[in-house]
């Protein structure tokens, strides 16, 4: 028995100690292994350090691509609410149709034109870029940590929003096929050659390891941080090109034409804000200081300019609008593009609010000069990107520049001469791409219209885009009223625009009732006297149809003018067009 128990507790005392053992093992053995591993170096710690700065620089610009996406449909949205209820679908459509053929055309060669090895400084080619070819997937963007693909992704957003800015100018007028024709060529010929002459660099480094520009404007020291030139003043004389060539709207100015909704307007002004961040900040192509300094200088730009525009608005027509904010605000974003970079807070403050006035005189200009720039595409974008780019040279601050970019070098170009001569060759480049956009696309718009026509019919305009163009409408509702089908919406609703008009006359919604007369034969008859003819309208419709919105059944609905007067006029004209038959009007209380 006593050798029994003895050997019980060997064995116990033999389990006990196996099991220190093993768990002194398997707490030694770790670090006898980090013991035996060669020490981390310094070039270890520079890759894994390199490393990290790269992901994160490629994650910032990957949301930074998203952001400048999402202002395409913001800018559909904001444009889509200023025009007739009837062009709302149309107009939005110009805007995203953009992105599928700017997006395919820049993926195929636009890319290659606009980033390639330069020819010149004129323009750039590079096979390797050609359809994003499998050889440039592993390359970088020169000067970047953005890897090729992601670097054309981001620029490329920025062509296609550009040209989507010019249909705000001709918007309710013109042929989809002749827009989609105009998109293509137009980026080709015009949007690529630019991005090349201020934004293409060199592929090979010089003998410091930098990478100089190639571009004309950029060599000579043109200072375009996300897009005055290339962007803004670009499509902004694109645009008047395009007006002072192609005809007005039918009825422009005699007729006024109301926004159908401020609340789309407003939204799509919020959404461009938003993904402005990214079209400025990401500009820095990294997650850096400076994009930082970018995204503070645009937010201040923004502010101020909205502020700017609508106190004076108030001032001068008595009240603030929201048209006049969401307008304001997109003049300062527009103008301190160019110089988000490189101006410190004090600067963006004053881009703001010079813009904000400013480009507010050059709308409130337009009917002086005559021209129907249909929702101001030229005085907020090509005089907002002009001044934009002149400041730019006034307002640059060198030391942020050098904090921003973590380099005590010289500033590139020629702003180490002094501001003279940075804002002369700030002059220089605003002229050059305003003459270039504007002589090309006069050009364009020449050809398209003698070939295949740019404008539609007055028929197809009267009816509008959503229908005659598309099939489709909008929205599926007719003041308040579901539409059964397509063909029961009013044929003519002369209503909406950029502004309401000047008058002291009240600007509510009022609606007269006609009784005696049958709503179809109403329909009719209303729908006959907004046609085209080749006499002039009476003086009786005339007034109606400035303040006249919808007519629904037997209703009238108007948006201001004077009750009794419209009232009398719209007797009248009634009479007149249904030959004598009896006709009572009454408000509708």
């Amino acid at each position: 028995m006593r050798s029994i128990h003895f050997s019980l507790r060997s064995s116990r005392f033999i389990l006990i100690a196996g099991l220190a053992i093993v768990a002194g093992v398997v707490w030694v053995a770790p670090a006898m292994a980090a013991d035996s591993s060669p020490p981390v170096t310094a070039d270890d710690a520079k890759k894994a350090a390199d490393s990290a700065k790269q992901a994160g620089n490629i994650a910032w610009m990957l949301a930074a691509t998203a952001f400048v996406m999402l202002m395409i449909p913001g800018l559909a949205l904001f444009y889509g609410g200023m025009v007739r209820r009837k062009n709302i679908l149309g107009t939005m459509m110009q805007s995203m149709i953009a992105l599928g053929i700017v997006g395919v055309q820049w993926v195929v060669f636009g890319y290659s034109l606009a980033f390639g090895d330069t020819s010149g400084g004129v323009h750039g080619w590079n096979a390797d870029l050609l359809m994003l070819s499998s050889a440039a997937a592993g390359k970088t963007f020169p000067g970047t940590d953005c890897p090729v693909y992601l670097h054309a992704m981001f620029q490329g957003m920025f062509a296609i929003i550009t040209v989507a800015l010019i249909s705000g100018a001709f918007a309710e007028r013109v042929k989809f096929n002749a827009y989609c024709l105009f998109c293509l060529l137009w980026t080709t010929l015009v949007y690529d050659l630019l991005a090349h002459w201020v934004w293409a660099v060199k592929w090979i480094p010089n003998e410091k390891g930098n990478y100089d520009p190639a571009g004309w404007l950029g060599a000579m020291g043109a200072l375009d941080f996300a897009g005055g030139t290339v962007v803004h003043i670009a499509a902004g004389m694109a645009g008047l090109a395009a007006v002072l060539i192609l005809r007005k709207r039918h009825g422009y100015p005699e007729h006024t034409m109301h926004p159908n909704s401020m609340v789309l307007t407003l939204l799509g002004a919020g959404l461009l804000w938003f993904g402005w961040f990214g079209f400025n900040a990401g500009s820095a192509t990294a997650s850096s200081v400076q994009a930082v300094s970018a995204l503070t200088a645009t937010q201040i730009a923004a502010a101020a300019a909205g502020l700017g525009w609508v106190l004076v608005e108030w001032l001068h027509k008595g009240k603030p609008t929201a048209l006049g904010f969401a307008s304001g605000l997109v003049a300062g974003l527009v103008a301190v593009t160019p110089a988000s970079g490189y101006v410190a807070p004090g600067g963006a403050l004053i881009i703001g609010i010079v813009a904000g006035v400013v480009c507010y005189a050059a709308v409130l200009l337009k009917p002086a000069f005559g021209y129907d720039d249909s929702l101001d595409a030229f005085g907020i974008h090509g005089v907002g990107g002009l001044l934009g780019a002149v400041l730019t040279g006034a307002l640059v601050s060198v030391p942020l520049w050098r904090l921003g970019t973590g380099t005590t070098d010289d500033f590139p170009g020629v702003m180490k001469d002094g501001a003279v001569a940075q804002l002369f060759v700030q002059v220089v480049a605003c002229l050059a791409a305003a003459a270039y956009s504007f002589a090309v696309t006069a050009v364009l718009v020449v050809l398209i219209d003698r070939t295949i026509g740019f404008t539609l019919p007055v028929e197809q305009e009267v009816a509008g885009l959503d229908r005659a163009v598309h099939g489709e409408v909008g929205f599926d509702y007719v003041d308040g009223q579901v539409a059964e089908d397509m063909s029961r919406t009013p044929a003519t609703e002369p209503k909406a625009a950029s502004a309401p008009p000047a008058t002291e006359e009240s600007d509510e919604r009022f609606t007269l009732v006609v009784e005696g007369p049958k709503p179809e034969e109403l329909r009719k008859a209303w729908v006959l006297l907004c046609e085209p003819k080749d006499t002039p309208p009476s003086p009786e419709f005339k007034v109606l149809y400035r303040y006249m919105t919808t007519l629904t059944g037997n209703k009238f609905r108007f948006r201001g003018g004077n009750h009794i007067t419209l009232r009398e006029n719209l007797h009248k004209v009634l009479e007149t067009a249904l030959e004598g038959t009896p006709v009572k009007i009454h408000a509708d209380m």
